[in-house]
């Protein structure tokens, strides 16, 4: 694919610029209109459907372009089949490999079986197990699947090192033009849905190659489109890039919404992205697992993290939008383990202020608990942890008591009932050294 609708590099003039711009964007709507080609009768045409829940909150007509009901259950087959079957004969011979958080090797595992391709997927420990699964079923003998490090990146480096290796292509989940092209055929579709274009798309982000897609080809066939770009709060990579200036790691990442959880952005999607004038906004990952369980309770839609990031930035309010707008959010992926569900409502209840956990000393004597549950806890608050081991050489034991509320509001009285009792309890704050290790490791 040609280079020639990245970025122009200097500050040419006001007309030159203009031009090389239109320039561009019709190379990249012609790469895009041959990934639309490509892609027919490979990708599923996913339904574009109205969200009674989303609209009736915001006053919008907001509509969920259902990527979930994707091949692979996730748009990344888009790029990652665009991309191989580009290959010529020599390419396809000498194979493909690819690193993926999940959704991105599944969509390399399909077209490699599908093409006749010889592939390999390289995946970080992190990536759920129902993920690893579809990989392999997906793409059969076609493909071996790799378990490798604790992050994308980690799995990243380990595809490039084998890429070089092998010589087989090394297929990127989003840092690639090829890829950039077939994730844009994504805005294709829901502008030829609607029959016009909307007045709000948002999607989510990781290392930008959907946002990069969509910006460029919008920029010419819907340029009044509002484009926001969500990332989650733990892995903002995108816009950490765009405050530098270029694409920078990331010190630490929370890797929970794993379909995004990006250290760092691309280096070809971030100029488009950055040329493109898109918004970028965060969500916390709480709020992404409170919209997954209302995704799941009141749509009957199984939203994986990375999935529920669109539509959460609307609910959680990071993305507004005028009544009688348009708004489309992307749903991109459906790949969720239903063993992660617990740590989904557990990161959703306390997100949302009705969980909380603190350390009780107690004293050793008989009553202490029963004074606990009667001075303490108000009539709506129910204990849903408790762990406590009797020390017979100490006055005190202390106690892991996890407390949750009928209501937010309900947190200060529990903190003055226990400012005015004779226990010394501590509160653990989210986010705390004692917290991460008491409560989001060996306890849960």
């Amino acid at each position: 694919m040609p280079d020639a609708f990245l970025p122009t590099a200097g500050r040419p003039s006001a007309d030159t610029a203009s031009a090389d711009t239109a320039s561009a964007d019709t190379a990249f709507a012609t790469e895009v209109d041959a990934a639309v080609r490509r892609l027919a009768g490979v990708a599923e045409r996913t339904p574009l459907q109205r969200n009674a829940r989303l609209s009736e909150l915001t006053g919008a007509q907001v509509w969920v372009k259902r990527e979930d009901l994707q091949v692979g259950r996730s748009y990344k087959v888009r790029g990652a089949y665009n991309t191989i079957s580009r290959l010529d004969a020599a390419g396809r011979a000498a194979g493909a490999v690819c690193a993926s958080a999940g959704n991105h090797g599944q969509g390399v595992a399909y077209a490699c079986r599908v093409l006749g391709v010889q592939g390999r997927v390289f995946v970080p420990g992190t990536t759920p197990r129902q993920k690893r699964q579809r990989i392999a079923a997906l793409g059969g003998d076609a493909v071996q699947l790799v378990v490798t490090g604790d992050t994308y990146d980690d799995a990243a480096a380990a595809a490039a090192a084998s890429a070089a290796t092998t010589g087989a292509t090394l297929v990127p989940a989003f840092d690639a033009l090829p890829t950039v092209a077939g994730q844009a055929t994504v805005a294709v579709e829901v502008l030829d849905q609607l029959g016009a274009p909307p007045d709000v798309l948002v999607v989510p982000v990781g290392g930008g190659g959907l946002l990069a897609g969509c910006a460029t080809w919008l920029r010419q066939h819907s340029p009044g489109t509002r484009l926001v770009g969500v990332e989650p709060a733990g892995a903002a990579s995108m816009a950490a890039a765009l405050a530098a200036g270029r694409p920078v790691d990331l010190p630490a990442i929370d890797t929970f919404v794993d379909g995004a959880a990006v250290r760092r952005a691309g280096a070809v999607t971030f100029p488009l992205v950055e040329a493109s004038g898109a918004e970028l906004v965060t969500v916390p990952e709480g709020h992404v697992c409170t919209e997954m369980l209302e995704l799941y309770q009141v749509d009957g839609v199984i939203a994986e993290p990375a999935g529920a990031l669109a539509t959460a930035a609307l609910t959680g309010g990071q993305v507004t939008v005028e009544p009688g707008q348009t708004v489309v959010c992307l749903l991109s992926g459906g790949n969720n383990d239903v063993s992660r569900y617990a740590e989904v409502v557990e990161r959703s209840l306390v997100h949302q202020g009705l969980k909380h956990y603190f350390l009780v000393e107690f004293p050793q004597e008989p009553g202490a608990l029963r004074r606990f549950l009667d001075e303490v806890l108000g009539a709506d608050d129910d204990i849903v942890l408790f762990e406590y081991v009797k020390r017979d050489n100490r006055e005190t034991g202390a106690a892991l008591t996890g407390i949750e509320l009928g209501s937010p509001a309900g947190l200060a009285p529990l903190l003055a009932r226990i400012d005015a009792g004779p226990l010394r309890i501590q509160h653990l704050e989210p986010g705390s050294t004692a917290y991460r290790y008491l409560v989001s490791g060996p306890s849960l």
